[in-house]
């Protein structure tokens, strides 16, 4: 599938089927390898010159704005495949690839009535657009935020004693509760130990002699217990905490750990629904987006093409992909077959030192309309 292709009209001197032979003819014999197809475009209301020019300021603007909302949705469906694990499905308009709907383009009458004026159909398509865009970032927030809760308990769970949840380190045995004696965690730099070892029983007063075991090692630290006197916690944990050492409280309620349990089971369901759900939405969307995006299209083509040629509306419109190599032959094609009169008016500033620019802004200057369409 080619990911760009180029839409272009061309004025039509006698037949619209006549200049559509020469352009096969020209593109078969000169660049065979450039796909051509008509692009059908209905014959829409005209309305005034001035609500042309009018719209034509805002043609390339919204037509930015839709390509990126499309490719914000095509990005969003990669990301989603690739942690789902799945393959890449061809993205589609109503069960049609997105390139053949292009390709072989046909107005839908029924969602756009031509005899509608071409700003309302415009603002609609703009306004269709930008509501799925604001669909698409609060359900990205929704499932963004899934995604930081888990990852937060995951790094918990995964992360270095300074910072993961020892609840699933300890044992209830390892811990020593009474009425005089409490048990504290002391996470010890790897590097700390013997540091650790010769100096908590003098931290404070009334720690018991030789009670320091060590539980659990990873890359960084080591955690150990210590036994003392209730009486003397805070005093312990601020000298401890002066020598380096970082007392962390672990809580042992078996309640508190299935709770926790339940809870991370809830959030990867959550997850896998959102992202199920998400990646469904964005299928949908996406092609609602890229119909949206190639009416626009098609209405570009009218607008410029009338403001271009002139009245009543005599235009070819086709749909090409020519490779990079071939580019520079195709134009040259395109523009042979265009009104040769005007054709040093539009040449490109890099080619006649000056001159004007495309309509609406287009960075295509040519004696014939032309713009680009990047699929991604």
């Amino acid at each position: 599938m080619a990911t760009r292709y180029w839409v272009v009209s061309l004025p039509v001197q006698t037949s619209a089927s006549t200049l559509w032979n020469q352009l096969q003819e020209q593109i078969s014999k000169h660049s065979f390898d450039t796909p051509l197809y008509r692009f059908n475009i209905p014959n829409l209301r005209v309305g005034t010159l001035d609500s042309l020019l009018s719209l034509s300021d805002d043609l390339v603007k919204s037509n930015s704005f839709m390509e990126g909302v499309s490719h914000k949705i095509r990005r969003q469906i990669e990301e989603l495949e690739r942690v789902s694990g799945l393959e890449s499905n061809a993205l589609t308009v109503d069960g049609v690839p997105i390139d053949s709907y292009l390709t072989r383009f046909v107005w839908d009458e029924a969602k756009y009535p031509t005899m509608s004026p071409l700003r309302e159909i415009v603002d609609g398509i703009h306004g269709q657009v930008a509501k799925i865009e604001d669909d698409l970032k609060v359900r990205v927030s929704e499932y963004n935020n899934v995604r930081s809760q888990l990852n937060a308990i995951n790094r918990k769970q995964s992360g270095s004693l300074a910072v993961r949840d020892l609840s699933n380190l300890v044992k209830p045995e390892d811990i020593i509760t009474s009425e005089h004696l409490v048990t504290l965690l002391a996470v010890v730099s790897k590097y700390s130990q013997k540091d650790w070892l010769s100096s908590y029983e003098t931290l404070t007063s009334y720690v018991v002699p030789r009670s320091s075991k060590k539980l659990f090692e990873d890359n960084e630290y080591a955690l150990y217990t210590v036994t003392l006197f209730s009486r003397v916690a805070d005093n312990f944990r601020t000298s401890a905490r002066e020598r380096g050492f970082q007392i962390r409280d672990v809580e042992h309620s078996p309640e508190a750990q299935e709770s926790r349990k339940q809870e991370l089971e809830r959030l990867v369901q959550d997850q896998e629904s959102l992202r199920s759900s998400l990646l469904q939405w964005c299928y949908t969307s996406y092609g609602e987006v890229f119909s949206s995006w190639m009416h626009f299209c098609a209405i570009r083509v009218f607008t410029e093409s009338i403001l271009r040629y002139g009245l009543p509306p005599s235009f070819l419109a086709c749909v090409l992909a020519p490779s990079v190599k071939g580019e520079k032959k195709v134009r040259s094609i395109l523009e042979g077959l265009s009104d040769k009169s005007n054709s040093t008016y539009w040449k490109t500033e890099d080619e006649v030192g000056g001159g004007i620019a495309g309509l609406a802004g287009d960075a295509d200057s040519h004696p014939y309309v032309s713009f680009t369409i990047n699929l991604v």
